[in-house]
């Protein structure tokens, strides 16, 4: 079953039958023979379409928060500002696709050729539930313009969000062959992928899942673009406004409710000013983030997507003070039906430690001291994962090259991260392979090809 349960209430609101191995296969091949007639269309027609799209997101954004809010917990207001970004995705290649797809002549020694930049077939498409929006926009928006088709596996627990999506991009003039929401189950998907008809995957979601699907995708010489955890690090050089430095750390990591790949979930903190800045975090902490209703914009602290997600982060933070840490703020499951966990602070956490090397997704700061930037830079460095990083500093220059010395596919100098839909979003190591957004975005499910004149 595809089933919308609140995390608030723990009420049961829909549930909806996984779709049958034949309706699957229907499906696969829907967006198979759709193929050919949208990239026969001349690109700045599959542009206007993806344009429209943006147009209504942006009209339909409180539709969408809302049912976000009641599928995986999301405050409405991050909801409304999820959309927003949504439009500025599909805004940003509904403009600029037709540049980034222009032919692109090539001088060689002995003569020109032209590169040539042109689509590769449908795709399976394989999304999380943390950003039920956001995620698919990445996705879909560069490969509509492109001319791929895509055919779209949403999270089990938000099928409202996937057919209100599919909804949007109907009425925005998407084919219906064009763009095909299935309700398929995870135990379809490696055969999904062995279907020669599909062409590639991109997923979104845990490291286990994406061993998976590179595997099948592997086996079966399919593309794949892969986003998957991380534990990002947020270094603290310096400060010259300590309160708002601690206020911007608090939010990034805290928003979402944790549950954000590229949160900033280790804080690093040079030596002089780590007792004072992990006092005033773990005050902040405390005292802002109180457990709410997520559907009223007061609340700063929603419930986890799930009472399964709760426990899991709940029995982490156990782990580790049992192993070790430190317990500065927060630190426990909230009694009730909802799935909410206490904004929790930890400190003293060793490599030892279970916490030290895994992703504990949800509303936990991990705090270290540093004595150095290079050792600042050794231990964001100390990680299997490798998505984004921060580095704060008033000397931007001096975090920036403190930033060059990150191994993460993405770093922000005085910036806690975040999404921008002209820069390129993806990481190293055990956190995926591949880029979404930006110019670079669009290339990844491309025929770049050339032509010798």
């Amino acid at each position: 079953m595809y089933t919308v349960t609140n995390p608030a209430t723990g009420e049961l609101v829909d549930e909806i039958p996984n779709a049958a191995d034949e309706e699957v296969r229907v499906a696969i091949d829907r967006v198979h023979r759709g193929y050919a007639a949208w990239r026969a269309r001349p690109v700045a027609e599959r542009a206007a379409i993806v344009l429209r799209a943006a147009e209504l997101f942006a009209e339909r954004a409180d539709e969408l928060a809302a049912i976000m809010t009641l599928e995986m917990g999301k405050r409405i207001n991050e909801g409304r500002g999820e959309v927003g970004v949504v439009a500025d995705i599909f805004r940003y290649y509904g403009e600029r696709g037709p540049d980034l797809l222009a032919d692109e002549p090539l001088t060689l020694r002995g003569g020109e050729a032209v590169l040539t930049k042109e689509p590769i077939g449908a795709l399976l498409g394989v999304m999380p539930w943390n950003f039920p929006c956001y995620q698919v926009a990445r996705f879909v928006a560069p490969n509509l313009v492109l001319g791929n088709t895509i055919l779209l596996k949403h999270a089990s627990i938000c099928p409202r969000s996937a057919i209100a999506i599919e909804s949007v991009l109907r009425d925005a003039g998407v084919p219906a062959d064009a763009y095909v929401n299935v309700f398929a189950s995870s135990r379809q998907v490696p055969w999904m992928l062995a279907d020669p008809r599909l062409a590639g995957v991109s997923l979104t979601g845990s490291e286990q899942a994406g061993i998976s699907v590179a595997a099948e995708a592997g086996r079966n010489l399919k593309k794949c673009v892969l986003e998957l955890g991380g534990s990002d690090p947020l270094i603290v050089l310096d400060t010259d406004d300590l309160d708002e430095t601690v206020k911007i750390t608090a939010t990034a990591r805290m928003r979402n409710c944790g549950q954000s790949c590229n949160a900033p979930k280790r804080i690093i903190v040079l030596g002089e000013l780590y007792e004072e800045f992990a006092d005033r975090f773990a005050k902040r902490v405390t005292e802002y983030y109180v457990p709410g209703d997520p559907a009223d914009p007061s609340t700063t602290l929603p419930p986890l997507a799930s009472t399964t997600a709760a426990d899991e982060v709940a029995a982490q933070i156990e782990t580790a003070i049992r192993e070790g840490a430190t317990l500065r703020a927060g630190g426990h499951r909230i009694p009730g039906r909802g799935a909410y966990v206490e904004a929790t602070v930890l400190t003293d956490v060793t490599p030892d430690m279970a916490a030290y090397h895994e992703e504990i997704f949800g509303p936990v700061a991990l705090l270290f001291r540093a004595s150095s930037e290079a050792e600042a830079v050794e231990l964001a460095n100390d990680t299997t994962f490798g998505l984004g990083a921060s580095v704060f500093a008033t000397d931007r220059a001096r975090a920036a090259r403190v930033a060059r010395g990150i191994e993460a596919g993405m770093v922000y100098v005085n910036k806690s991260g975040g999404s921008e839909a002209d820069l390129p979003f993806g990481g190293i190591k055990r956190s995926g392979m591949g880029r979404e957004l930006g110019a670079l975005g669009i290339e990844e499910f491309m025929n770049k090809k050339p032509i010798r004149l």
